[in-house]
């Protein structure tokens, strides 16, 4: 056996591990999940084929479908700019050189690692109407706060609003791609008499582009699939004012058992993440910036 077949031999031996997880956890369960999809099974009885009748019904004849859809779409339109751009915000300001910033960066990064069901019970403390820090706040200052996750008016604000608590993590990587940038260029625009502001609009926002466009997709694919905050703090309510996507998946597959119904589900939720990301990535060429390149291509 030649010297390059025996190491692509062991590289394969090393990746073994993953490939049969991959198979048997992932690929598996889709190929599935894809099949229950076009069949009604309550799990506790064999499948019965239905054809398209899942999918028919989600698109013409469930109106919790298009809530849920509303309400993870204007989660996302507001979370995933509003988050970029203060971890960016807040990278720009971790990016200095003074004393103690490393603290400081801990301080911004510690709320990213905490458990999800965590920080659940801890906003709503913070949410609550009555005793809730914003609210106390809020009444020191002659403001009757609202219902917040109780108020079918305020809910999805709530959790877009309580989606800045994670923004370290964003703010980690956008500051990794900070300290990437050149000196070089900075030095240069400097000596050519530009100031701070046309710095950050010639030099730091197309190199970071590629950071941002990666922050982009990920935010897009994490919100499509928003689940543990509207769980723990709403279970959809008031109303449906909070039923994501994921959540009425999760219901009707868990709740229901209406395993194939919920399949469908997956696979349309599938096809949306699948949608908006290759937009995202036909535009890239026309925003995303990449060193020796023109216009990103």
């Amino acid at each position: 056996m030649s010297l390059a077949r025996r190491e692509a031999v062991l590289g394969y031996c090393f990746i073994a591990p993953w490939l049969v997880g991959f198979l048997i956890w992932t690929f598996g369960p889709m190929i599935a999940s894809f099949v229950l999809s076009f069949a009604d099974y309550a799990i506790i009885a064999p499948p019965e084929f239905l054809g398209l009748a899942n999918y028919r019904r989600i698109l013409t004849d469930d109106p919790a479908f298009w809530d849920a859809l509303r309400v993870t779409l204007t989660y996302a339109l507001f979370s995933v700019p509003a988050g970029i751009v203060a971890s960016l915000v807040i990278a720009l300001l971790m990016n200095q050189d003074v004393p103690g910033i490393r603290l400081w960066r801990t301080i911004y990064y510690l709320p990213a690692v905490v458990s999800g069901v965590a920080v659940a019970m801890l906003w709503i403390w913070i949410f609550h109407s009555e005793f809730g820090a914003i609210n106390l706040v809020l009444r020191l200052l002659g403001i009757r706060g609202p219902g917040w996750l109780g108020d079918p008016d305020w809910a999805l604000w709530a959790l877009i609003l309580m989606s800045f608590w994670g923004v370290g993590a964003g703010m980690v990587i956008k500051l990794a791609g900070l300290q990437g940038i050149p000196s070089e260029l900075y030095e240069a625009a400097a000596i050519d008499g530009a100031g701070a502001w046309r710095k950050f609009w010639a030099i730091t926002l197309p190199m970071l582009s590629p950071v941002l466009f990666y922050n982009l997709i990920t935010g897009v694919i994490v919100t499509f699939q928003y689940f543990t905050n509207a769980y723990v703090m709403t279970g959809g309510g008031p109303g449906r004012a909070t039923l994501f996507y994921n959540l009425y998946l999760y219901q009707n597959a868990f709740q229901y058992f209406k395993m194939g119904y919920a399949s469908a589900l997956a696979w349309i939720l599938f096809l949306i993440i699948l949608a908006f990301t290759v937009v995202i990535f036909k535009s890239s060429p026309y925003w995303v910036y990449y060193e020796g390149q023109t216009r990103g291509r």
